[in-house]
């Protein structure tokens, strides 16, 4: 039988357990992700228990509360704290979503935190988003249309409504690291995120570039291995539905082949 040797830090290994805060009468167990590249050791889980009654009521409560009390070299992104900016991003009890969002109240046992699946990890809860602010960049997200226009460029109702649904992404990566197509192809495969951009600039009336934005996303791997696997939808904090947005581009760019 063919023997296979894990590679060194492949292995999570049990952390430290830290002290629980003497006179707390409420506590809520986190069981956290911990990774230093600088340290030659494994990734580990630490445990931590928060006094609830000392902090806020959500997840990243929790957390900041940790780092300001416990632990202050435990990573972490945020920033606005009211699910818009996307930072607080992680995988919490097993599902991508914002740590701001998401109350304790809304999860039984310990609270268990990993970064973002599938992306490297720059340190502890951070994950390294390089190649998916690239793909971003590279659907060129902003309006494509003749400088200088002699007056403002009016938009109906009904083609603002069809925006609805596609502009209201905060870029926190949640759907794309949630998507195994992405996890095996990441360095072609576009992703839920990007592809839900390029509609958004497609469905605008404004834009003047609809022909060559579809002919940029039109290919084997940066559209087509989408699978409707539909966890992007599952997943995404802002009700959004990049699944359905992939497959109305698919339509799209079919229709532009036989035109």
């Amino acid at each position: 039988m063919v023997e296979f040797t894990l590679p060194k830090n492949s292995v999570v290994a049990e952390g430290k357990v830290w002290p629980k805060p003497e006179g707390a009468a409420n506590l809520r167990e986190y069981r956290i992700y911990r990774y230093n590249p600088d340290a030659d050791a494994n990734p580990r889980i630490d445990t931590f228990f928060v006094d609830t009654g000392d902090c806020g009521p959500m997840v990243l409560d929790g957390i900041i509360w940790i780092k300001n009390k416990v632990d202050p070299t435990l990573t972490f992104r945020r920033s606005c704290r009211e699910g818009i900016c996307g930072s607080c991003s992680m995988n919490i009890d097993g599902v991508n979503t914002l740590a701001c969002t998401k109350g304790m109240d809304e999860i039984e046992g310990p609270i268990k935190l990993y970064p973002l699946p599938h992306m490297g990890v720059v340190k502890d809860l951070v994950p390294d988003l390089t190649i998916f602010y690239e793909q971003h960049a590279a659907i060129e997200p902003w309006l494509h249309a003749g400088a200088n226009p002699e007056k403002e460029r009016l938009q109906s109702p009904q083609d603002r409504a069809k925006l609805d649904g596609l502009y209201e992404c905060i870029l926190c990566a949640c759907c794309s690291t949630a998507c195994p197509s992405y996890w095996w192809n990441s360095d072609r495969f576009l992703g839920p995120a990007a592809l839900l951009q390029a509609h958004r600039w497609v469905q605008d009336s404004r834009d003047e570039a609809t022909q060559e934005r579809l002919g940029y996303v039109d290919d084997t791997f940066r559209l087509y291995r989408c699978h409707t696997i539909m966890n992007c939808t599952k997943v995404c904090p802002k009700g959004l539905s990049p699944a359905k947005a992939i497959a109305e581009l698919k339509n799209l760019a079919i229709a532009r082949q036989e035109a």
